[in-house]
């Protein structure tokens, strides 16, 4: 069946604001400027700082649910289903993991490359799968384990690509394994958000765009607030600062003062996580949860291509090899692989059943999964 217009808007604006985000954020990183005072210059390493203006661009989806619950009042065929009372204190945990796992992230970012940053979080699904049967009472599909396997075996070679490759004075070797434990180690939290997600929120009928504000919401307030203590906490070689503390937005801002693109930076990257969760929910309605995962898996190509070509990496053989066995891993995790078994006459009733299988194995989609 061909897609419409619409359909193809949402696929490339999906497409297009994912890759935004990362490559974004990784560009203000890159940055080398003065701020004020400093004797030399220093890299823009604000990784919470950054973090605050990404649950800033969440917090904005609530305006675009208000919005749209005020574009289809009066309507008979409204695409908002009627919403149930709930505590919103229900986020609470989530965004508390949310915080904790995107904070942890821009951090190792800082640390690595932006390819590698992207293909590594496919590790999510691992923990995930795992803590749904621990927790969920799932029983996960042979299919969903060999994807697990699978898994974990294009991280192996990731990692082995990032240890062979060239490293400037940027990123040592040294950085960089330590960035890219630490995409793992978060998406071991990440997995966890998006299991609280599923046992205290789905039930509530919360449409996710109000979910996403509203843990943008208590992201956002809470790490503002965490600023202040973190302005004098001893960071040591984790600090990107002249003062050695652990965020010193101060000094971010005067490096803004000097370096106006910084700016473009963070703007990119926080109204871009707004949009790509827009998008995201929308084409999930439109179309299918295998469509979303098919675009998030083609996000990684994009922020590849563009890297290699800004000259921000090297390239390396076993990232290829290391991508497509992620890609194998997340399409029979997720059931990708249907579609494909579905020209199989045996197969064909099995493949049309589990064809929108989602994440977590059910049939709705993670509430946030790019944060």
């Amino acid at each position: 069946m061909a897609w419409t217009k619409y359909q193809l808007f949402l696929a490339g604006l999906m497409l297009i604001t994912g890759s935004i985000n990362t490559l974004s954020a990784k560009w203000a990183d890159m940055f080398m400027i003065e701020g004020c005072g400093a004797s030399q210059a220093h890299s823009f390493q604000h990784p919470f700082l950054q973090a605050v203006g990404m649950f800033l661009g969440e917090f904005s989806c609530l305006a675009a649910f208000y919005l749209l619950q005020c574009r289809i009042r009066g309507r008979t065929d409204s695409s908002v289903e009627p919403q149930q009372s709930f505590n919103a204190l229900l986020f609470l945990p989530p965004a508390l993991c949310d915080m904790t796992g995107t904070s942890v992230m821009y951090v190792a970012l800082n640390m690595t490359s932006a390819s590698s940053f992207q293909m590594l979080r496919g590790s999510v699904i691992i923990f995930t799968g795992l803590l749904s049967v621990a927790f969920l009472g799932r029983k996960l599909l042979p299919s969903q384990w060999l994807g697990i396997l699978a898994t974990i075996a294009g991280l192996v070679i990731v990692g082995l690509a990032d240890l062979m490759s060239k490293h400037d004075d940027q990123h040592k070797l040294s950085d960089v394994i330590t960035g890219d434990l630490l995409i793992i180690m978060a998406q071991v939290v990440v997995s966890i958000q998006m299991v609280l997600e599923e046992k205290f929120i789905y039930k509530h009928n919360v449409h996710p765009l109000r979910a996403v504000g509203t843990e943008g919401l208590f992201g956002f307030v809470i790490l503002t607030v965490l600023l202040v203590p973190m302005y004098y906490i001893p960071a040591g070689a984790f600090s990107g600062n002249p003062r050695g503390v652990l965020e010193d937005a101060l000094y971010a801002f005067c490096q803004m003062g000097r370096q106006p693109l910084i700016i473009v930076a963070l703007l990119g990257n926080s109204s871009s996580i707004a949009f790509f969760n827009f998008a995201g929910v929308s084409v999930t309605k439109e179309m299918s949860a295998t469509t979303r995962m098919v675009l998030d898996s083609l996000r990684t190509v994009v922020i590849w291509a563009i890297s290699l070509a800004l000259g921000w990496e090297t390239f390396h053989p076993l990232q290829i090899l290391g991508f497509f066995v992620l890609l194998t891993g997340t399409a029979l995790y997720n059931g990708l692989h249907q579609p494909l078994l579905a020209h199989l006459p045996w197969r064909r009733p099995l493949a049309e059943d589990r064809e929108r299988e989602s994440l977590l194995g059910g049939s709705r989609t993670p509430i946030n999964e790019d944060s």
